[in-house]
């Protein structure tokens, strides 16, 4: 595939203002100005438009709460038990969703799906690309985290059962109870590889689930709003040496200081929707470009169907109006969220030898009344 007179914005540190691209495959093959255009016939003439690398959301519920569904097509939470981290979204995404259409047309290609935040402790989050009929040909990391969720939501939904946890205490309780469960299974699993005389333990689904958190071989991803949940799980998270990421992090711009001084890395949203919950009062759009400009890693995200996934570019859009740097708010949903979660050397930039997910669009891709015309995963054109 050739695609001839784009201006391109690489995310690469570089801007191409009349260039080409060329893909071999499902890879880019390299790009460059029209004036080294490669030989052949041009597939797609972008008269101009911008290309730029197909969007990334790094937190949806992409697939799990269906579109027009109620209770039919809500498989996001498994509101049973308040530690579920044996739970993967591969097994609820329902790519026949409508909503992968309308992600692929508004030219994102890769999200971050998975469990909603009934549970302190809620299942694998996995990485898949918006274009298949099919999860397990869609997926690009199974799993990328465990979700685990601080503050109101699994304070909710277990006060109405009468259960624990009923307080932000009980919620930190379970998701170190279920932590220090793991620690000791992988001790017992240890011992007996060393001593044949040892018994291993007996089989846990669970803690099977947590042994690559607890090396650090997957993220944790903890949903927090307030400022005092996002310092629990940061006390968490080192507590256990997590590499863990800050979901939402609605107040982290009161706090932005700390946050970068503390490396922490934070998906920022979403902020186009009511104040639904007294812990999104602080609530702003300004967030974002608070965070980046502090020197927190941020990208931004949608939160899927709770923001439809189409409007991702539109909350770039708006957070550049309330004080993004412009550049900084198109790294935040291309290549931040893709580093954040480590698939930064696949997608979410135009490189050669990259996964060829790109879109095509008419104009400013910022611009509320730009379509997107042309929009390609793993170098086929799928719009």
């Amino acid at each position: 595939m050739l695609i001839i007179n784009a201006k391109i914005y690489t995310m690469e540190g570089r801007t191409i203002d009349n260039g080409w691209l060329s893909t071999s495959g499902s890879k880019i093959a390299g790009l460059g100005d029209m004036d080294c255009v490669p030989d052949g016939e041009a597939d797609y003439d972008a008269q101009g438009g911008v290309l730029m690398p197909g969007l990334v959301d790094a937190h949806t519920h992409l697939g799990m709460w269906e579109d027009s569904l109620g209770f039919e097509g809500d498989d996001g939470n498994e509101e049973t038990d308040p530690a579920t981290p044996q739970l993967s979204a591969a097994d609820a995404v329902n790519p026949r969703d409508r909503c992968f259409d309308e992600a692929l047309a508004a030219g994102v290609t890769t999200v971050v799906t998975g469990p909603g935040s009934a549970n302190p402790v809620g299942g694998r989050m996995i990485a898949i690309k918006t274009c298949g009929h099919r999860v397990d040909d869609m997926l690009l990391k199974d799993p990328v985290s465990i979700k685990f969720a601080l503050g109101e939501n699994p304070k909710t939904v277990y006060h109405s059962r009468n259960e624990a946890p009923v307080t932000r205490m009980g919620t930190a309780a379970v998701i170190r109870e279920q932590l220090l469960k793991t620690k000791r299974y992988i001790d017992k699993l240890d011992r007996a590889k060393e001593d044949p005389d040892a018994d291993e333990p007996d089989f846990d689904y669970k803690c099977e689930t947590l042994i690559p958190l607890l090396r650090r071989e997957i993220q944790a991803h903890f949903h927090a709003h307030r400022a005092d949940d996002i310092f629990t799980a940061i006390r968490i998270a080192k507590e256990f040496s997590l590499d863990y990421v800050i979901v939402h992090g609605t107040e982290g711009y009161q706090i932005a200081d700390d946050l970068r001084a503390e490396g922490a890395r934070v998906l920022s949203g979403p902020f186009l929707c009511d104040r639904s919950k007294p812990e999104l009062r602080n609530q702003t759009p300004s967030a974002p470009g608070i965070l980046s400009a502090a020197g927190v890693e941020t990208a931004i995200i949608t939160d899927h169907p709770v923001i439809p996934i189409q409007y991702l570019m539109l909350c770039a859009s708006l957070a550049v109006r309330e004080g993004m740097d412009r550049e900084a708010a198109l790294r935040a949903v291309t290549i931040n969220p893709a580093r954040i979660i480590g698939l930064d050397g696949r997608i979410s930039s135009l490189k050669a030898g990259k996964d060829a997910d790109f879109a095509v669009y008419g104009g400013d891709p910022m611009a509320m009344t730009t379509h997107v015309k042309f929009v390609a995963v793993d170098g086929k054109r799928v719009k």
